[in-house]
């Protein structure tokens, strides 16, 4: 994925702006979606069909997806699936109808979330900055989440702060730690959580199963720190969606359990518990 970071014009000061790779077949439709996020500041890059949405992607030159379902050639469902074979860049998932089969379908295949068309643009530039801000994780952001549990701030410019908490400050093993423990330490030190054969090492993000690597998309990785935050605590689908989505208003919690889905075959179905009726928690 292109970071903002690069592409600075001669003489700027200021990052480049966040480059959006969007792939709609409906001229009409692709042109005014365009539009619509250039007034917001963001750079857009199109494509017609699947097949050069996921030539584009292989470019490397964006920050975030943004895909129609039905698209000629490859599909939606099939370029969100040839995507996560390889990368784990955000991916929001446009459908025509909010049909529930290809809400599911998007979110099995690998989106992050989706919006119904004809979708408004401010709900689409919430879920577009909600997406970027779940995306934007670093190595020294997690350490200060994980030695003082506050919120990881925004790290573009014009984004609000992300209320998700990234993990607790904890000690090796979270496996044998009843709940929060210690007062914040003074200065920020990564922490590993350990979780029988699971490892979340917050400090280079990164997540291992009996010592092998576990590549996760960004979405999947705040849905796990957040459980690893609150060890055998069960966290509603409304709290997960508050959290990791950073939804401020009501979502469809369909993104929550597709999720959690996708996280099981991951890093194991047990690792994960459903509690009929309430939600979820991470088993210690």
């Amino acid at each position: 994925m292109s970071h903002s970071a690069q592409g600075v014009g001669a003489g700027a000061a200021a990052p480049a702006p966040v480059t959006i790779l969007l792939v709609e077949d409906d001229e009409v439709i692709r042109r005014s979606v365009a539009m619509a996020l250039e007034r917001y500041g963001y750079r857009v890059i199109t494509a017609e069909d699947g097949l050069t949405g996921l030539e584009l992607f292989r470019d490397g030159r964006h920050d975030l997806l943004l895909l129609d379902v039905m698209l000629p050639g490859l599909d939606g469902i099939g370029l969100c699936r040839r995507i996560r074979e390889t990368g784990t860049d955000p991916i929001l998932v446009m459908s025509a109808r909010g049909d529930a089969l290809d809400v599911v379908s998007g979110l099995e295949a690998g989106a992050d979330d989706y919006v119904v068309k004809p979708v408004d643009t401010a709900v689409l530039v919430a879920r577009i900055r909600s997406l970027l801000r779940r995306a934007t994780f670093t190595p020294a952001a997690a350490a200060t989440a994980a030695a003082t549990g506050r919120p990881v701030g925004p790290s573009r410019p014009g984004q609000s702060d992300s209320t998700a908490r990234l993990a607790p400050p904890a000690e090796t093993d979270q496996s044998s730690q009843p709940g929060r423990s210690g007062q914040p330490r003074e200065a920020p030190q990564p922490a590993r959580l350990v979780f029988g054969e699971l490892a979340i090492d917050t400090g280079g993000l990164e997540v291992t199963l009996s010592g092998e690597r576990v590549a996760l998309a960004p979405t999947e990785l705040r849905l796990l720190l957040e459980f690893a935050a609150n060890p055998g605590i069960v966290l509603d689908r409304q709290t997960l969606l508050r959290n990791v989505w950073d939804y401020g208003w009501d979502g469809d919690t369909r993104v929550v359990d597709l999720c959690v889905q996708r996280l099981r075959k991951k890093i194991g179905a047990e690792r994960i518990e459903t509690v009929r009726g309430f939600g979820y928690k991470l088993r210690r």
